[in-house]
């Protein structure tokens, strides 16, 4: 049979295995069938087209076996000395091997006797993969050749010939018809060109084919890219987060994409990255394109929300939508406070309406400094839709008085050209019950070209603090809601980091009021508490969570983390629930500020 000439026989010192041709010169086998390459010759003989007589082959990659019978990575990537000419293997979705009814998967393997090959018939016991790692195997019929020594190697194909897996072991125990195989996706893993080979739904092969093309391209011409980044990038706000310890290499975050994350578009904007980054085109000028690209890069739907002057409970509240640099008045009504959210869920739906359909949108509530605090990201999509702001759109906040201020607007321009090369930033961290004196932290802000301040507390419980970081300005600020409980440090309720109701620390006019959350003067290293400061580990888990995340990407990297703690098993408990994101590009935000006119609705 044409269609079975890929199948190899492969000897290495007093090794035999099998093996599969998958490209005119390349073969899969297992590594502990060629783990003695660096002493003995590898040859490889086709079968089914023994006029190719025997062939000379060498390692070209490995996927880190070990050495143990149960160390992952027993794959070895054989290249032979010159191109054949067979057609070679064919692959199936890895999904197909467990698909119900569970199929027949046939493996042909060289077991003592029998180096002309000879055939076993199993099946998978399920799609559950054995240590992450690898699909059991079991007799199709209870009888017949086992899986034994011989097999290593082996495809395992579906009737039709298209292959699933690799045999990797078999059952020690005696009268057992059991076996294991290396999955394609796990395959994949250790080998990451094998993903332009496989079939994958929802992607498109010929997308596929580009990725890998370009991998190898930036392989050859020695292109460096952060794989991490590149994955960050990729994945957006509903990817999975940055596998513990990452990428060690493009082809690894390019395979991770392929095969983990559910959204197809990822890969297609994996490749769009990797495409930049090998045809480079040419220079841009260095100021004006960026800050066009900046700001039409988000399409804004902005809630601005300010005293209305006809009581201390009324406010005005205006909300907009911007499309091509222009701002789009939707609606501005005085209410009272209790009202302003109903009015907001109705109207974020009706300016969504006038964004562009291809835009991105942006939620920005823009708040009197004494509202920063508010749980906008809390408030429910509508009456008939639960689900909150925050894990519907990117939604940030930003202070009513630098949204307004020329100075500051074009501070934060500038620090934001700065902030384009797309490099992460560090957080600069105010911790719990600081001591640093405000001049000081002002200082170490400006020295350090700070792009992201995190708090453990809100800015009610550090005024002064957060003041600086407003003004300095720090494009982006970012804390806990509540902060950190009086308890936890052994003090009175109403003097701690973070419990005081924000609310009450402002006048009307966001003035101080006299003795309202005063500096704190715990030293939290001579009053040990029996329990983590929660502010403490907030700002642990934030520097960890952005780390590689350019600040142009916050709003929608907030927002996957957002949806992560609403999703969690006890979400109140989740550090990222009472995220507050304060982030001011002004270039968003074009036209020139205006106060907010009367009420015409």
């Amino acid at each position: 049979m044409n269609s079975a000439a890929w199948h190899a026989r492969i000897h290495c010192g007093q090794e035999v295995g099998a093996g599969f041709l998958v490209t005119p010169r390349r073969v899969l086998t297992c590594a502990h069938v060629v783990h003695w390459s660096d002493q003995d010759p590898v040859t490889v003989v086709f079968p089914h087209a023994r006029e190719l007589g025997e062939l000379s082959a060498s390692v070209v990659a490995h996927g880190g076996w070990a050495g143990g019978p149960t160390d992952p990575g027993d794959l070895a990537v054989l290249e032979l000395e010159r191109e054949v000419p067979l057609v070679p293997a064919r692959f199936a979705p890895p999904e197909r091997a467990y698909t119900e009814p569970y199929p027949k998967l046939v493996a042909y393997g060289f077991p003592a006797g029998y180096d002309e090959g000879t055939l076993a018939e199993y099946r998978a016991v399920s799609g559950q993969l054995i240590a992450g790692e690898w699909l059991e195997l079991v007799s199709w019929q209870g009888h017949g050749q086992p899986i034994e020594a011989g097999f290593s190697g082996a495809a395992a194909t579906l009737p039709d010939g298209r292959v699933v897996g690799m045999v990797t072991a078999a059952s020690d125990a005696p009268n057992v018809l059991k076996g294991r195989m290396l999955p394609l996706d796990v395959l994949a893993r250790y080998w990451p060109e094998l993903g332009s080979l496989v079939p994958t739904p929802g992607h498109d092969t010929d997308v596929l084919r580009e990725l890998y093309a370009l991998l190898r391209r930036a392989a050859g011409a020695g292109r460096e890219c952060d794989p991490n980044r590149m994955y960050v990038d990729a994945v957006g706000a509903f990817g999975p987060p940055l596998p513990e310890g990452g990428f060690p290499t493009l082809g690894a975050a390019a395979a991770y994409v392929q095969w983990e994350v559910p959204d197809p578009a990822a890969v297609d904007r994996f490749a769009g990255r990797l495409r930049e980054l090998v045809d480079p085109g040419p220079p841009a000028p260095r100021a004006a394109p960026r800050a066009s690209a900046a700001a039409t890069a988000w399409a804004p739907v902005v809630v601005e929300i300010d005293h209305s002057g006809a009581g201390p409970d009324q406010v005005t509240v205006e909300v907009s939508a911007y499309r091509d640099g222009q701002r789009r008045p939707v609606g501005t009504r005085r209410l009272p406070r209790t009202g302003v959210r109903a009015y907001v869920q109705r109207r974020i739906d009706e300016a969504v309406a006038h964004l562009d359909p291809d835009a991105e949108e942006l939620v920005t509530f823009v708040l009197p400094r004494e509202w920063l605090n508010e749980a906008v990201a809390h408030w429910e999509c509508g009456a008939d839709d639960s689900t909150p702001l925050g894990c519907a759109y990117p939604l940030v906040v930003t202070d009513r008085a630098r949204h307004r201020s020329g100075r500051l607007r074009r501070r934060l321009h500038k620090k934001w050209q700065q902030l384009d090369a797309g490099l992460p930033v560090e957080v600069h961290r105010v911790e719990c019950g600081s001591q640093e004196r405000p001049p000081s932290l002002r200082k170490r802000l400006w020295d350090g070209d700070a792009g992201l301040a995190g708090f453990a507390v809100p800015p009610a419980a550090a005024r002064e603090h957060f003041e600086v970081g407003l003004n300095v300005p720090v494009p982006v600020l970012v804390w806990s809601r509540t902060g950190c409980p009086a308890a936890v440090h052994g003090e009175e309720p109403g003097t701690g980091c973070g419990h005081e109701d924000p609310r009450l620390a402002w006048s009307e006019h966001g003035q101080r009021r006299a003795g309202a959350g005063r500096p704190h003067t715990t030293v939290l290293a001579e009053a040990p508490s029996p329990s983590p400061c929660p502010g403490t580990v907030f700002l642990d888990q934030l520097t960890a969570a952005v780390a590689g995340v350019p600040p142009a990407e916050l709003p929608r990297h907030i927002l996957s983390l957002r949806m992560t703690a609403d999703a969690a098993d006890e979400p109140d408990r989740h550090w990222a629930r009472d995220l507050q994101l304060l982030w001011d590009d002004p270039r968003c935000f074009p036209e020139p500020a205006a106060s907010l006119h009367s009420p015409v609705d």
